[in-house]
């Protein structure tokens, strides 16, 4: 285990799902950190101190451990590699590509296409050739989370893991659980149903009883 040196830091925007990720893991390592907002909204990622956090010009960065980290799940990974036996990812070399794959068909297949940049493309492209912005917004988000999320539960049934599970993979939560709760807001936020996603339903449940996923959810984060 890595000894911490230095306070923890993570420069966050409260609706980001890759933030929100990264605030949910380190609620579950109990690591105590402090918060500054950057504004998407107000083009603050866009600044040159933000970049020289991260060259991306993204959310979110962490400054952890003396070194300032980008990318939620290679974050995620870190954590789980440093901060030994709080199991973000399983042990077990099978198991523990699983869990990847399920995390990566969110932070990987659906929330790339979903991003902020992405959807004000779709959004500007349609109002240039003369149809509705918000109506073209909805219904990209329908498709690429809607279906996005039935993938996501196909895969959860998958041969393997056992239907008793309470998560996504065993009886804890796990990186795929970190990145699946920030995906339901989005989903929620844009009005993209799951209720015919019982299993997604019932682990969102239980995520959400817990500590560091209500700490994490955008309601509790400073703006």
């Amino acid at each position: 285990m890595r000894e911490v040196m230095s306070e923890i830091v993570l420069y966050d925007y409260w609706r980001s799902s890759a933030s929100y990720r990264v605030r949910i893991a380190l609620g579950l390592l109990g690591l105590p950190y402090r918060t500054v907002p950057v504004d998407l909204l107000a083009g603050s990622h866009k600044i040159t101190a933000h970049f020289e956090r991260n060259p991306q010009g993204l959310v979110p960065a962490l400054e952890i451990d003396g070194v300032m980290m980008t990318q939620s799940v290679s974050i995620i990974e870190y954590l789980d590699e440093t901060r030994l036996g709080q199991g973000l990812l399983p042990a077990e070399p099978l198991a523990r590509q699983r869990v990847r794959a399920l995390s990566h068909a969110i932070a990987m297949d659906i929330h790339p296409v979903c991003n902020l940049g992405v959807v004000r493309h779709v959004m500007d492209m349609a109002v240039a050739h003369g149809e509705d912005g918000d109506a073209a917004r909805s219904e990209w988000m329908a498709k690429y989370i809607g279906s996005g999320l039935a993938g996501f539960d196909a895969m959860l049934a998958q041969s393997g893991t056992p239907s008793q599970d309470a998560f996504c993979h065993g009886d804890r939560p796990s990186m795929a659980d970190i990145c699946l709760i920030p995906q339901l807001y989005n989903a929620r936020r844009w009005n993209v149903s799951f209720a015919h996603l019982p299993r997604i339903c019932a682990i969102e449940q239980r995520c959400n009883a817990m500590d560091a996923f209500a700490d994490a959810h955008p309601d509790q984060c400073p703006r």
